[in-house]
């Protein structure tokens, strides 16, 4: 490209997007790929190619697969760091790369978006959305973008949702979906789906109503608005007594996994609040659960609610992964979610929406749950381990669940399902006489002091805490575990390599192991903990694996909790760097790229 063309496409972008490069800087280089952007179409987000990674688990299902081997079990001692970038945030980065044809979004905390050439790590834009000074944000982090035609959607923490030209990084237009000063804030990356932008509400901690919101992708309207809890006279509403619906939380701050086939989406929810049980009597619908909603209407087509009127922040807001298995010589239709609550949950999706269960089973230490029904899943408590208002009790798992909601992974090739979990692990908590709510000030019925020194270690504790598990969904078996020290915190991404990648741990390690064994196969030592879903993409003929490092946010709230409890103290620096890994045989190809 001439130099003359080449400030001719700068001009033009210059004049369309002022606000982007305000907070960044323009790419001039003849190698941009944002030169002929690939705008993002249903059909790709419900077949995406194996060189992209276009939404925050990779496809629609939640899978957090990439059929990419180029990089596999047997030449992984090849792997190299190949570029870097630092993103200039501190707190805990959770997003994971989003690429499209070689061009690279990646989210930080802080609500900033930062577009990379995904093959050098050159910077193309960088946008950061201004929030009011007095907005405090108790989970300073984002979960990564979405992209649909050519924007870039973000949900930032002032609860309001953004679009951005894809190739500029301007606001294209803004739409918030909650007040922030009530409390409400947002945290997840957007679900998109039949041109609706989908994003739901955090804030349960401060008393607030939950809801998922669809906004037009190309406008911004708001088609439709749901809430978590239900209003008095609809569905469900009498699990609430008098006006606690209003303040019930039901929080919704991870993304929806989509039956593209049905129309449906299903989202996890958060646990009830205030925390402590008797404050809300009943079993609190539609909390602790995974809902079905049509993507058309938002109206509710199913539920399954795994426990109920909860007691120990037991959020169940991942959502589960859509999977296909056979059970007891069945087929089945199915969704599968490794609770918070430490049961591995196996569900059925109807054609109608509906939601049926098929079985439970624990996967790590639990002592609440006596008996779970055969033909409904709902579980009976043992009082003993019930906390309430004056009441302290402990209980296994921990707060902090079998699994917190770092996503779980599911590889086609290996059958397995991977999951990140703590074991060993309980909590001793109570809660203590509610003053009247503020709004947005925080609504537990736990103090924050109670709530930061609340572990307490089980037999087993002394050997590991942390786990990778995998899990044959058609036996109901676990095939193996990899154990980690103390925490995992890890989101995983298993590829067509027959490999798992993960980090979590308060080493900085992030680590491949072989999919079908959980051999330790390589590791690399970060920056700072990673606590982000890692993705792969290709870009001419070299596979990338690339992670943000950056610990933060109830990663470090944890080992402030372990420090309390545990002879030592662990110092584990922040700081946001995304790192990026391909083939040492590629290196010299990347090298002579990045210098063009």
């Amino acid at each position: 490209m001439s130099l003359a063309k080449r400030f001719g496409v700068l001009a033009v972008a210059l004049a369309v997007a002022p606000s982007a490069f305000a907070v960044g800087e323009a790419t001039g280089a003849k190698s941009n790929p944002l030169t002929n952007y690939n705008p993002v179409t249903e059909d790709r987000l419900q077949n995406p190619e194996a060189e992209n990674w276009l939404q925050w688990r990779g496809n629609y299902e939640g899978w957090t697969y990439s059929s990419l081997d180029q990089i596999n079990a047997d030449n992984i001692d090849d792997l190299v760091p190949v570029w870097s970038y630092s993103t200039g945030e501190l707190e805990g980065h959770q997003a994971p790369p989003i690429v499209n044809d070689g061009v690279m979004f990646i989210s930080t905390p802080n609500n900033q978006v930062i577009a990379l050439n995904a093959e050098t790590g050159e910077e193309l834009w960088r946008y950061k959305k201004e929030i009011p000074e007095e907005l405090f944000q108790l989970h300073p982090t984002n979960r990564g973008v979405g992209l649909y035609g050519d924007k870039v959607y973000l949900a930032a923490t002032d609860a309001c949702l953004v679009a951005l030209d894809a190739k500029t990084g301007a606001e294209s237009w803004v739409t918030c979906v909650a007040d922030w000063q009530d409390g409400y804030y947002m945290t997840l990356s957007p679900l998109i789906a039949k041109g609706k932008v989908m994003v739901g509400v955090s804030g349960g901690e401060y008393g607030i109503r939950g809801h998922i919101t669809a906004v037009d992708a190309e406008t911004g309207k708001i088609e439709w608005k749901t809430h978590t809890i239900p209003a008095p006279g609809e569905p469900g509403s009498d699990t609430w007594k008098g006006d606690a619906w209003k303040t019930g939380g039901a929080s919704v701050w991870i993304a929806g996994t989509y039956d593209s086939d049905l129309g449906v989406a299903f989202y996890g929810t958060g646990n009830g609040g205030p925390w402590m049980p008797d404050t809300r009597p009943g079993d609190n619908l539609y909390a602790n659960s995974v809902v079905a909603l049509d993507v058309e209407t938002g109206d509710l087509k199913g539920y399954h609610q795994y426990h109920h009127n909860d007691a120990w922040d037991w959020d169940e807001v991942s959502p589960p992964v859509i999977i296909d298995y056979e059970h007891k010589g069945k087929k089945i239709k199915g969704l599968v979610h490794a609770g918070r609550n430490g049961v591995l949950w196996t569900l059925e999706r109807n054609k109608d929406g509906s939601i049926d269960f098929v079985d439970a089973e624990k996967y790590v230490k639990q002592n609440v749950f006596k008996s779970i029904d055969p033909k409904t899943g709902r579980p009976t408590y043992d009082p003993a381990h019930v906390p309430g208002t004056g009441k302290t009790v402990t209980f296994c798992p921990s707060l902090w669940g079998g699994k917190d909601w770092p996503p779980e992974a599911y590889n086609p090739k290996t059958g397995l399902f991977y999951i990140p979990a703590h074991e060993n692990l309980c909590s001793e908590m109570g809660g203590v006489k509610l003053e009247p709510r503020k709004s947005g000030e925080l609504y537990i019925g736990v103090p924050i002091a109670d709530i930061l020194t609340n572990i307490r270690l089980a037999d087993g504790a002394e050997d590991h805490i942390g786990e990778i598990q995998a899990w044959d969904l058609k036996k109901g078996e676990k095939v193996w575990q990899f154990n980690l020290k103390e925490m995992n915190w890890g989101p995983i991404l298993t590829t067509g390599g027959n490999l798992v990648f993960s980090g979590g741990s308060n080493d900085r390690m992030f680590r491949a192991l072989d999919a079908r064994t959980g051999e330790k196969l390589w590791q690399y030592r970060a920056n700072s903990g990673i606590t982000a879903v890692p993705s792969s993409w290709m870009v001419n003929g070299t596979q990338f694996i690339g992670v943000q490092a950056g610990w933060g946010v109830d990663a470090q709230r944890m080992q402030g909790a372990f420090d309390a409890v545990m002879d030592h103290t662990t110092s584990v620096p922040q700081g946001g760097v995304l790192h990026v890994f391909a083939l040492k045989k590629n290196a010299k190809k990347l090298m002579d790229a990045a210098a063009r």
